[in-house]
């Protein structure tokens, strides 16, 4: 699996980011989620970059154009429910694309540090031969990804995926190259190096769902 790092090379990405992690400024929560829909944008328009292109002919009220178009089938799945804005943000740029939504989410059957991930709800699309784009902000422990790969598998064989998310950790980075297939690539905007012993990314931002869309009931 390859990685690719937006904030390797300066941009207004850095902007959003800081914002994203500010305590001051994430309580706000228009426009947290405009920042994460923004770097949705962002890393949209990267991985349009590589697509597969075909050349089509276009009229214009005073001739003929020929211009590359992208001619992949693309299929956004969003991780519910904090993927939502990242979501938006690749899908306001790949507009024609088909959609998925599955639920993933850290269950402690104990009421400690200790938990699985559970998927519990899927509506997709067939994946077969198209180009997959796997959405969800906060890459901690991978386990999210890799279990919504397998809950993915009954709906065919992407020809190419493609993970989207804003912060991740290095532990997590690492644990995706050994479950992801080679014709997977990491858009990520910002690798921070820790997890606690909760399994959050330090310095991370907290918790993107509840900062989206407001605190919930634990279960």
């Amino acid at each position: 699996m390859q990685v690719e790092e937006i904030l390797k090379t300066n941009s207004i990405a850095n902007k959003f980011i800081s914002q994203l992690r500010d305590t001051g400024i994430q309580q706000d929560r228009m426009r947290f989620r405009r920042n994460i829909e923004r770097l949705g944008e962002i890393m949209a328009y990267e991985l349009s970059k590589e697509l597969e292109y075909e050349t089509a002919e276009i009229t214009t009220p005073l001739g003929k154009s020929k211009i590359l178009l992208p001619e992949n089938e693309l299929v956004i799945c969003s991780i519910l429910r904090a993927g939502l804005p990242l979501h938006q943000g690749i899908l306001n740029y790949f507009d024609d694309a088909e959609n998925s939504f599955i639920s993933a989410y850290r269950h402690h059957p104990d009421n400690d540090e200790k938990f699985e991930i559970l998927v519990e709800y899927l509506a997709s699309p067939s994946l077969e031969g198209k180009t997959l784009i796997l959405a969800d902000p906060m890459l901690a422990t991978g386990r999210s990804f890799s279990n919504v790969l397998n809950a993915l598998k009954p709906m065919g064989i992407p020809d190419k995926i493609h993970l989207v998310s804003v912060i991740a950790s290095m532990e997590g980075v690492e644990y995706l190259k050994t479950e992801f297939p080679e014709n997977s690539k990491l858009w990520i905007a910002t690798i921070d190096h820790e997890l606690d012993n909760n399994g959050y990314i330090v310095p991370g931002l907290g918790d993107a769902g509840d900062l989206c869309f407001g605190s919930k009931l634990q279960h």
